[in-house]
């Protein structure tokens, strides 16, 4: 804890891991400009905001390298910056960040809404930790959203109950809890009038926001009413949760893209029992099948992991022919990492590291591979690429397509213009394509 110093003046946010970090991120930025604050570069900041993830333990290891870092930085600078931790990982090891590191504030996904109190009690040289998990009272003290980019992200549900063997997610962010109907709907306006076109709604498990008796079809196609709002997404989806209404709305909805991320985490159904996922490998192939039955262009996405404890050479043959038969258009995949608390960190048969870099390294290429067949396929299509951001090269913009795939142009369109492009090449990571026709924001 530092001493009595004076309350910041200016501020950074640094956020680590999935979306919802992103929009919890920009949500306290947003918080601290409220209170007077200016956003400025870290090595700058009077205070500082880690604002963490605890998936993986890589990750959580990071925290304390990034708060010496800021700590040596500061001092460097003559400066005593104040230093918060923020997110999952506060909210998991906030006594022991205490403990461990030295920081002035510690506040979790649920108390972010605090962040203004707390760092007034810092500066008072107060301890001020907060990880109260409050299910969403946060968000009825959320400033209103005034600024965004032309695409932004919009947390509709909170929180899981899945308790995936290997998951800290239900310890971290709590219960399975959904914003009501009205305030996801008066958000997503508030979005639009801020400059967004695409807004993506986020969640543990999106796909289980419930609301008065409306599923998340109902949200779909209630905002896709909304005037000025060009796209819809998603993220991140459960399997049990893709209900037949939701898979209607991918064909119905012409504002929802059609990209899917599902992840699936294995090809094993015994792995998949011991991971408690609820769902089979026939369950999810099956279930593809009919999602491409509403929508046959659309993109589907994933998540998997190699060497959960257990998993044989076999078993993990399981998982890359599940990849050949479904074809990933996009993939994220990851070694099993023992989380502190999960079942899965004590079960027997922790697979060695060597063995789950071999695996992670030919599933990951065979990945690469199916991403790179599903751009090569997309060249000589024509399709809407909305503008996000200024390129390297003179006169290049960056957007995406309707299947999220990066795609790069020269242009004299403006950052949040739709533009019919035609695709021309595929390159490793990205899509280059010619502008045909504009649509302006």
């Amino acid at each position: 804890m530092s001493a009595p110093q004076k309350l910041p003046a200016t501020f950074h946010v640094k956020s680590f891991g999935c979306q919802m970090n992103v929009y919890d991120g920009e949500r306290m930025a947003e918080l601290l400009a409220e209170e007077g604050l200016t956003a400025v570069d870290a090595d700058a900041a009077d205070l500082v905001v880690l604002n963490t993830c605890h998936i993986r333990e890589r990750a959580t290891e990071k925290v304390y390298s990034d708060i010496g870092r800021v700590r040596k930085n500061g001092r460097r600078q003559g400066r005593d910056p104040l230093i918060a931790v923020a997110g999952c990982v506060a909210q998991a090891q906030g006594e022991e960040i205490v403990a461990r590191a030295q920081v002035d504030i510690v506040v979790g996904p649920q108390a972010y809404h605090n962040l203004p109190q707390l760092v007034r009690r810092a500066a008072a040289g107060e301890a001020a930790l907060d990880t109260d998990l409050l299910s969403l009272t946060k968000f009825g003290t959320l400033p209103a959203r005034r600024r965004t980019g032309p695409s932004a992200f919009l947390t509709v549900q909170e929180g899981c109950d899945k308790f995936c063997t290997y998951c800290v997610v239900p310890y971290t962010r709590g219960a399975e809890v959904s914003r009501s109907f009205a305030a996801v709907v008066d958000e997503a306006r508030a979005l639009i009038d801020a400059g967004a076109r695409e807004i993506t709604l986020l969640g543990q498990n999106v796909n289980a926001w419930d609301s008065d008796g409306k599923g998340l079809h109902d949200l779909i196609r209630a905002l896709d009413r909304l005037p000025g709002l060009a796209r819809l997404r998603y993220t991140t989806s459960h399997p049990n949760g893709m209900t037949q209404g939701l898979i209607d709305a991918h064909r119905d909805v012409e504002t929802l893209m059609p990209f899917l991320h599902l992840p699936v985490q294995a090809g094993s159904d015994r792995v998949l029992k011991a991971m408690n996922r609820s769902h089979t490998r026939d369950s999810y192939r099956r279930l593809i099948d009919r999602v491409r039955l509403a929508r046959p262009d659309i993109a589907l996405s994933g998540d998997f992991i190699v060497g959960f404890p257990g998993e044989t050479e076999a078993e993990f043959a399981e998982t890359m022919r599940l990849v050949d038969d479904i074809g990933y258009a996009q993939a994220f995949s990851f070694k099993y990492s023992p989380r502190p608390g999960t079942p899965a960190a004590t079960l027997p048969g922790q697979v060695e590291a060597a063995v789950m870099d071999d695996r992670l390294q030919r599933l990951q290429a065979v990945l690469n591979r199916e991403q790179h067949a599903f751009n090569v396929a997309a060249v000589g299509r024509t399709c809407p690429v909305l503008i996000e951001r200024r390129g390297k090269l003179p006169s290049q913009m960056l957007g995406k397509s309707p299947w999220l795939q990066s795609v790069h142009l020269l242009t004299d369109a403006a950052i949040g213009d739709l533009v019919e492009v035609e695709l021309v090449r595929a390159d490793p990571n990205s899509l280059a394509g010619v502008e045909r026709l504009r649509r302006a924001a």
